[in-house]
């Protein structure tokens, strides 16, 4: 309990209980032996998740769920538990939310297939709602397979069941990954696992006549063939096999992609809904290696980027009366995650696009609250100049590993 109570994040909100990590840490080994022996006994009570909402950059909001800190401790426990179950059974084509595996390799290994193996077909798959659709039935058949232990397997469905208070109601699920919870992305990718890793692998695949290839981040899955009659062939029957075990995609957002880098007259293939496609943030395009040779470029998508810079004005004018110092420090630690997820290879041009908009972005709010009127460009280059921002940076070397590969 002690290394799962180490793994929880301390920064997040109370649960419905309103207890936050440092009141919990106060009298933490008898918490955490407490903790232990309810669940144990099978006394432990799985509390509600509290329901919140924050905006999406579409003008909808996305629902989120608040989980108490105990309860946190406790789906760590059982998901360590799970990991050293699973991880020897989970295959190389998934990424999410996996130890030793991130979002980068992810990006990395999709260019690089697309690129060396000229996987030029792509299906970008977009399941509807996943996490809250996920039936329950079938995820306690697939944990049947593995998962003995009775206390794990109670504790999970105490999670399944426990519901979420809004409004003062308590709103009981029937289907769906516990909300917000740390357990959530286990469950998930438990269930991806069987119903579309697996039968890729071992259904689809022997059944091709080319090469293909599935690349999946959670929920976020792409898969890429070297025809399109073996595209077209596995995207007519994804859906039904995702409807059997009660999933759906999403009609409009799951497309056939002609990611061919030479095409006649620029024309895409008749049957196919675009030349691009975006993946974990990133919209995956054909540009020029300095060889001159072909290469898969990713560059950030530009929801993502208006995005970037909505949260970044946003901050700035919750907190335009922060001291200058201040300000620099968090835009700086701002540019500073930017910069660490979205500094791949090629992308150079929109993170310098990035670094403009803060600078812009700040030089405006500080000039709204300075008494002296519009804080001039020649001023703030001086500021800068003392102060300097973060510069951009490639992190992920992406295009050089695919020209490795040549």
């Amino acid at each position: 309990m002690k290394e799962a109570y180490r793994l929880t994040r301390k920064d997040g909100a109370a649960g419905v209980d309103g207890v936050t990590a440092a009141e919990y840490e106060v009298n933490l080994e008898a918490n955490l032996l407490d903790l232990l022996e309810r669940i144990k006994s099978g006394r432990y009570y799985a509390p509600p998740v509290r329901r919140a909402y924050i905006p999406k950059a579409d003008g909808s909001q996305r629902m989120l769920g608040i989980p108490t800190f105990e309860d946190k401790v406790a789906q760590r426990a059982v998901t360590m538990v799970l990991e050293e179950i699973y991880e020897q059974d989970f295959l190389p084509c998934s990424y999410g939310f996996r130890p030793g595996r991130s979002a980068h390799q992810a990006l990395r290994t999709l260019q690089n297939v697309l690129w060396a193996k000229r996987l030029y077909w792509v299906i970008d798959i977009d399941i509807r709602k996943y996490f809250d659709s996920i039936p329950h039935s079938p995820l306690r058949a697939f944990l049947d397979q593995r998962v003995t232990d009775g206390v794990i397997r109670r504790m999970i469905d105490k999670w399944l069941k426990a519901g979420a208070v809004e409004d003062g109601l308590l709103r009981r699920t029937t289907e769906g990954s516990p909300q917000g919870g740390v357990i959530s992305p286990c469950l998930s990718n438990i269930f991806l696992h069987h119903v579309l890793d697996e039968w890729f692998e071992t259904e689809v695949k022997p059944r091709l006549r080319g090469e293909c290839t599935l690349v999946r981040f959670a929920d976020d899955a792409l898969m890429a063939f070297d025809n399109i009659v073996d595209a077209k062939r596995v995207l007519s029957v994804l859906g039904k096999r995702l409807a059997r075990y009660g999933l759906t995609l999403h009609p409009d957002k799951t497309r056939l992609v002609d990611f061919r880098p030479k095409r006649l007259q620029g024309a895409r293939h008749p049957e196919t809904d675009g030349t691009s496609f975006d993946f974990l943030g990133l919209t995956h395009v054909w540009g020029r290696s300095r060889r001159g040779k072909d290469m898969v470029r990713q560059v950030t998508a530009k929801g993502r980027f208006a995005r970037a810079v909505t949260a970044v004005n946003d901050w700035c004018r919750k907190h335009r009366h922060w001291s200058f110092r201040d300000q620099h420090r968090h835009l700086s630690s701002m540019m500073r995650g930017h910069f660490a997820y979205y500094g791949v290879g090629g992308n150079s041009r929109r993170l310098c696009w990035f670094a403009n908009q803060v600078v812009r972005v700040w030089r405006r709010w500080l000039s709204r609250r300075d008494r002296r009127g519009v804080v001039t460009w020649a001023r703030f280059n001086e500021l800068l100049a003392r102060h300097p921002l973060p510069s951009v940076k490639i992190l992920h070397g992406y295009a050089a590993a695919s020209e490795s590969l040549s």
